[in-house]
């Protein structure tokens, strides 16, 4: 044995100087010992990565055991089973389409609830002049009316119309990216009676919340300091020169329009009304209220800044001043109100917004989890056998060597294609959300489907862009809304170490609320909410303020990951306190404590006690160091693990 492994055994409080005298080899018995040792952490090393692979890869044989094949069956049994699968997969269809329309129920509630806040929101030029700020207002925006096409529309709108500048609009697009992913993440909500398909399915939802907010990490201080996504945009729209006047197309709209159409109708133009400071009478509503409109024509007079009319004295006559402009403007005057139920059901029915909407709201979650209960029900018996291990095989196979790269580009390519066919990017990763859950889709798959589907959602935009007016303006901006995702795969996909960041964040969240489950409701409410709203709140105290509060959360986080960071590959260049978390609160390195109170007074059905119960002393320490750990890199990171070994002992 070397000297300098006989050094590092004694430097390390292995072996002690008077055991070995003089001697330059280290006792056998420590080399035996050390060996087993060795022998015992790889062991233990590779059951842990073997159960990671269990807990998030694909089950190619489940049920084999108890599924009759195909050829295995009689004649009689054969008609049978032919007869109940094809009425399951009627209902599996009826239960999707539902389910898509609840989606879009939800986000009529939303807009019914919030859709003149929102706009009021929008109409505060001081809050769109910061970056940072116009980022929360899209965020916040974006939640409330459930819908990025919504929010992307009325910014497209106020750009047209000169109200906003295509610069303060980049930053709120970037907000809007990521307020649209809350959808997907309510869905997985539904799933959360199941432990493993909770943990699954928050993971499918929450990879499409962490690249988007690990993309604005990136590209919002860039686009501040260098303009990177303005300059790139206005470059192509001054090389070429496209004309306007398309149209909006909405295959999905088409689909769900009949069922969504008789229950609701929103008026969105409210909204963009609101958000651009025109006057609105004290009864209008987010509900549409005149089925039968034609145009008409009224003087509008408005304070303007111009030139007025050369007068006699030639010295005044080109002054700029304000001055009264009367002319005529284009209005739509209703001639036949709405009726219920003839037109829609909450047509003029006397219910205020705030009224309709709830009803509409709880409505829409009550159909969205039914939907999606049955719905994964009736999959998870249809799945089953070869026919299921065909299509697992078909979505989550990769391509041979050396071609196995192309497989995820392939994937970002079909996100996006599948997005651009229902233009909507909440009801396609919502779609997939369930999918993920109940193990047709891996998390490794569902990553690059979420990418493209990020892509597909800015046709929406450019559509949009192509149908307004000032089409140089309006272009760019859904441009930049095309680059900023584009941009995010360049840095977060290609690298796989890069790649494997927000999977391991939301494998991370996943683990999380598969033990907790009132921390999947904390982290919506916080990331999608409180978290946005405590910026905008700091950023209208002042400015000084919200950066020093962004410049201590961003090193803490930098500091937790550093430390984590070394304790897996370099610990020996760390001090010995910073080796383990121990010297932290335990309120500040594990949600035990929480989990104790919202179990006592929320009544928050928190684990399955059953199987907490059922588990054995070393089971038990390592369910605690899994999750509590994973708030951090998956593992041990708070230093749980050995508290309660410690106890133990």
């Amino acid at each position: 044995m070397s000297a300098s492994a006989l050094e590092n055994a004694v430097s390390n409080g292995v072996l002690k100087k008077e055991q070995i005298g003089n001697s330059t080899e280290l006792p056998e018995y420590y080399i035996e010992d050390k060996e087993k040792e060795d022998e015992k952490n790889e062991k233990k090393k590779q059951k842990n990565k073997k159960k990671d692979d269990d807990v998030w890869g694909i089950n190619y044989d489940e049920d084999d055991d108890q599924y009759e094949s195909w050829n295995e069956m009689s004649t009689k049994n054969k008609v049978k089973s032919a007869t109940i699968n094809t009425i399951k997969i009627c209902l599996a269809l009826c239960c999707l389409y539902l389910f898509i329309c609840s989606i879009s129920m939800l986000g009529d509630a939303f807009q019914i609830l919030a859709g003149k806040s929102a706009g009021a929101i929008f109409a505060n030029d001081s809050f769109l002049s910061n970056p940072i700020t116009g980022f929360i207002i899209g965020i916040l925006v974006t939640v409330l009316v459930q819908s990025s096409s919504t929010s992307t529309s009325i910014i497209i709108t106020m750009v047209a119309a000169k109200i906003l500048s295509v610069q303060q609009a980049i930053y709120i697009i970037m907000g809007a990216n990521i307020g649209t992913s809350v959808t997907n993440t309510i869905v997985a909500l539904s799933q959360s009676m199941d432990k493993e398909q909770f943990r699954k399915a928050f993971a499918g939802a929450t990879v499409h919340d962490i690249f988007n907010y690990l993309s604005v990490a990136v590209l919002l201080p860039l686009e501040v300091v260098s303009g990177y996504l303005y300059a790139l945009t206005k470059a192509i729209i001054d090389s070429f020169h496209i004309q306007g006047g398309g149209e909006e197309v909405d295959i999905l709209k088409a689909i769900t329009e009949p069922l969504t159409k008789g229950i609701a109708q929103v008026n969105k133009t409210v909204i963009t009304l609101v958000a651009q400071n025109v006057y609105l009478e004290p009864e209008s509503s987010m509900i549409k209220i005149w089925c039968e409109q034609t145009t008409g024509f009224i003087n509008r007079t408005e304070l303007v800044n111009g030139t007025a009319e050369p007068s006699t004295d030639m010295t005044t006559g080109h002054t700029l001043m304000q001055y009264n402009d009367t002319h005529l403007v284009e209005v739509k005057v209703g001639v036949r109100k709405c009726k219920s139920p003839d037109d829609f059901l909450f047509a003029n029915t006397g219910l205020s917004d705030v009224e309709a909407g709830v009803i509409l709201l709880f409505f829409s979650l009550i159909l969205l989890s039914s939907c999606l209960i049955l719905m994964v029900k009736l999959l998870n018996s249809l799945l089953r056998g070869s026919v299921s291990r065909i299509i697992k095989k078909v979505i989550n196979t990769n391509f041979r060597y050396p071609f196995g790269w192309v497989t995820g580009y392939l994937a970002i390519i079909v996100g996006a294609g599948l997005t651009f066919v229902v233009q909507s990017s909440s009801v396609f990763t919502s779609t997939m959300t369930p999918l993920v859950g109940i193990g047709v889709i891996s998390l490794k798959r569902m990553y690059p489907l979420t990418l493209g589907s990020n892509i597909g959602t800015t046709t929406t935009s450019i559509l949009a862009a192509l149908a307004g007016e000032n089409l140089e303006l309006t272009l760019q901006l859904a441009l930049v809304h095309l680059f900023f995702n584009v941009s995010g795969i360049v840095i977060w996909y290609p690298i796989p170490f890069m790649r494997h960041i927000p999977l391991r964040a939301a494998k991370t969240l996943g683990n999380t609320t598969a033990k907790y489950r009132w921390f999947a409701v904390l982290y919506l409410i916080s990331l999608f909410f409180l978290f946005p709203a405590a910026l905008l709140g700091l950023s209208v105290a002042d400015f000084w303020a919200l950066m020093s509060v962004i410049i201590v959360v961003v090193v803490t986080v930098a500091f937790i990951i550093v430390i984590n960071v070394l304790r897996t590959r370099r610990p020996q260049w760390l001090p010995e306190v910073l080796r383990t978390w121990l010297w932290l609160p335990v309120w500040l390195r594990s949600l035990e404590p929480y989990d104790k109170v919202m179990s006592r007074y929320l009544l928050c059905c928190c684990r399955n006690v059953a199987d907490t119960n059922n588990l054995s002393d070393t089971e038990l320490t390592s369910e605690h160091s899994s999750s509590d750990g994973a708030l951090c890199d998956g593992h041990d990171n708070l230093g749980y693990e050995d508290e309660v070994t410690a106890t133990k002992l």
